[in-house]
């Protein structure tokens, strides 16, 4: 709770209690003062992210900084009683710097102020990345150790991307929840192979590697949660 508003709580009290003998009602104006203050906050602890909720290019702010989430571990309890323990990797927004923490579910953090534009990837150059904004074709460079693991889901042209900017500088992207990408090698069909059988790995267009089921072939398009890095499914 805010400093002023307990200072306003004590000063209730304190002329509630000096005057309890005469029932005089505490001033309405204090009244609705401290009531707003608890209200105000209330809404803030509502608005702050825990733990449990943070996903992959949220921006919170720790030790002063902004910083976004590049990954979220979550570790079930082995033991009853236990708590859901989630081992988050930060990057420092302006430092670069790798950061870890473990939290529990219930843990806040403090949100940090920043906004999103709709982009469209362009190209990549070297270590750089070129995103252009769909609305005002402003364009942003990312490096690769900005998007880190997101590169396996960049294809030229994908669409439905958004970048995150503080302060008007981008700090990375988010990408769509599935990316459509084909399959450039893989071990032929098994015949009789069906979608609930056995799987095996699948290089698609961007150079990752997915377990796919038997019956996908080289130049099948394949859904991909970019989440998980799981095969969704045959497009």
């Amino acid at each position: 709770m805010d400093f002023l508003c307990i200072l306003c709580v004590s000063a209730l009290i304190l002329f509630a209690g000096k005057n309890a003998s005469r029932a005089w009602p505490a001033p309405t104006g204090v009244v609705r003062l401290v009531t707003a203050l608890m209200e105000q906050t209330k809404q803030r602890e509502t608005d702050m992210p825990k733990a449990g909720d943070l996903k992959r290019g949220m921006i919170v702010e720790i030790n002063g900084e902004p910083h976004v989430v590049k990954n979220v571990d979550v570790k079930s309890p082995s033991s009853r009683g236990a708590n859901t323990l989630y081992k988050v990797r930060f990057n420092n927004v302006q430092s670069k710097q790798k950061l870890e923490q473990t939290f529990k579910g219930e843990d806040m953090l403090k949100d940090m102020d920043f906004s999103r534009r709709e982009v469209q990837y362009l190209y990549q150059e070297g270590d750089m990345y070129t995103f252009m904004d769909v609305e005002d074709y402003s364009q942003y460079t990312l490096n690769a150790d900005d998007l880190d693991d997101q590169l396996g889901y960049l294809v030229d042209g994908l669409e439905g991307l958004s970048a995150l900017l503080v302060d008007g500088d981008v700090i990375g992207i988010e990408l769509p929840q599935s990316v459509n990408l084909v399959v450039v090698e893989t071990a032929p069909a098994m015949k009789g192979a069906t979608a609930t059988g056995r799987t095996k790995p699948a290089t698609l267009t961007s150079g990752i590697e997915v377990q796919v089921p038997e019956y996908i072939t080289v130049d099948d398009v394949l859904k991909i949660n970019t989440g998980t890095g799981r095969f969704m499914s045959r497009v």
